[in-house]
């Protein structure tokens, strides 16, 4: 096939049937870099035949964008795809953890790969992960010592209670993590999440003496009897309990 212009071979990268993307690529495999196949990854056609193509064509692996693309496509075979996976940056890996289309196996890769980077990454970054983190991605950064971190954990929308108790319960807490999660519109007002809090002994007692009104007598009891606990604390379970203070 004869030389045609960039703009007229990336439409038709784009919008030709799954016969003719064989013999197109096949024919301009030379010319293709990683605009043209940006618009070949948008075509719903592009079948196994064409990505085996792309796959034995060592120049255009060199390019990130293409090895991406290759990765989370489904036509791609999925050993191929594994081995692109550890690649990637770490916004690509989140991308793959967070698209349902991807298939399993390799969500599962990109979510273990971005785990692996966490400790590397700024605090910025792990924010921006937490906002969407999975489960094995929640595990990882509900423990960050940056507040700010938490902070954005505690608005993912994937952020369960369970997931979060071990935080809450934690004895290395750093007491202005416990504070947000008191303060947290949706996460304070749970209950389970406040008598966790009010039991940790590295929630700051302020902040403790403000959950104590709001919890039950049987948890108030437990807690004026704990001798491990302030007794600031200790004293106003007593007087909420209508008992002398120890």
């Amino acid at each position: 096939m004869d030389r045609v212009g960039p703009e007229y071979l990336q439409m038709r990268l784009r919008e030709s049937t799954a016969e003719e993307l064989i013999e197109l690529v096949g024919s301009h495999l030379a010319e293709l870099d990683p605009i043209a196949l940006r618009q070949l990854f948008r075509n719903p056609y592009l079948s196994r035949q064409v990505i085996e193509l792309l796959l034995a064509e060592r120049r255009l692996l060199a390019f990130h964008e293409v090895r991406k693309e290759l990765a989370r496509h489904p036509q791609t075979p999925e050993v191929r795809a594994l081995r692109f996976v550890s690649g990637l940056f770490w916004r690509d890996l989140l991308e793959l953890t967070n698209d349902t289309r991807t298939r399993p196996r390799l969500r599962r890769a990109a979510e273990r790969h971005l785990v692996d980077r966490i400790p590397g990454l700024g605090a910025g970054e792990k924010v921006a992960i937490a906002r969407r983190a999975g489960p094995l991605l929640v595990s990882q950064l509900r423990h960050d010592h940056e507040p700010r971190v938490v902070g954005a954990l505690l608005e993912n929308p994937r952020l369960t209670e369970g997931s979060l108790m071990p935080l809450v319960s934690s004895e290395t807490a750093k007491p202005e993590v416990l504070v947000l999660v008191a303060r947290h519109p949706k996460w304070g007002t749970r209950y389970s999440i406040r008598i966790s809090l009010a039991r940790n002994r590295r929630t700051p007692a302020q902040t403790t003496l403000s959950i104590l009104p709001l919890l039950k007598k049987l948890d108030l009891k437990g807690i004026e009897q704990d001798r491990r606990m302030n007794m600031a604390v200790r004293r106003r379970a007593a007087v909420l309990l209508g008992r002398t203070p120890p």
